[in-house]
């Protein structure tokens, strides 16, 4: 019988209700199942989700720092994802909720210092049901993929995947226009895991 210990990771999800996984009845998420499945690999994962529904990159700017650092102690193996940028674009009030060049800038400050204290992956914004908002949503992830670019931050762009599936638009469509349930979770699950940042972290 082994005597292995298993490698003790520590992961922060950071975003809006993506991250949170919101519309998924088995509370997973796709951040849930792709810890699920490292676990399985013997990894001892501890994952806190720190996804924040309606929440911006301007908010998220504000909190990311206090609620990773206190999860993440210096001592322990800790890893930062983040997930956000659908809600910027969303129209309140005849614009959009944060002005691109507020959301590159915002992101590109939450990087860099993320950067400096933890390994970090970046998952783009995601679709909804809503060609006028994806538009503007495919243009800012384009954006965030050039600003992790520059700082050398593997950057995944779901968008582009689930736009064109079937599973992820058919459930955002039929359930609340913005968010999919459990088959389109498992979705963008396969996608990060099969992404070979992800796979690189273990």
């Amino acid at each position: 019988m082994s005597s292995e210990v298993p490698q003790e990771i520590r992961i922060c999800f950071i975003g809006e209700s993506f991250v949170n996984g919101t519309g998924d009845p088995e509370c997973l998420g796709w951040t849930g199942r792709i810890c699920v499945e490292v676990n399985k690999k013997g990894f001892d994962i501890t994952y806190y989700n720190l996804g924040v529904r309606r929440e911006t990159s301007t908010e998220l700017r504000k909190r990311w720092l206090n609620e990773v650092s206190y999860r993440l102690p210096q001592e322990y193996d800790g890893r930062v994802v983040f997930g956000f940028g659908t809600n910027d674009t969303t129209i309140e009030d005849g614009e959009t909720r944060v002005m691109q060049a507020d959301s590159i800038s915002n992101t590109r400050e939450i990087l860099t210092e993320a950067k400096q204290l933890y390994p970090v992956l970046m998952v783009s914004p995601l679709p909804i049901d809503d060609k006028e908002q994806n538009r503007r949503t495919a243009k800012l992830s384009e954006e965030f993929a050039l600003v992790c670019a520059e700082l050398d931050i593997p950057y995944l762009d779901g968008f582009s995947t689930l736009e064109k599936s079937q599973v992820w638009m058919d459930e955002v469509r039929n359930n609340d226009g913005a968010h999919p349930r459990s088959a389109g979770y498992q979705e963008l699950a396969d996608i990060v895991q099969n992404w070979e940042a992800w796979k690189i972290w273990f």
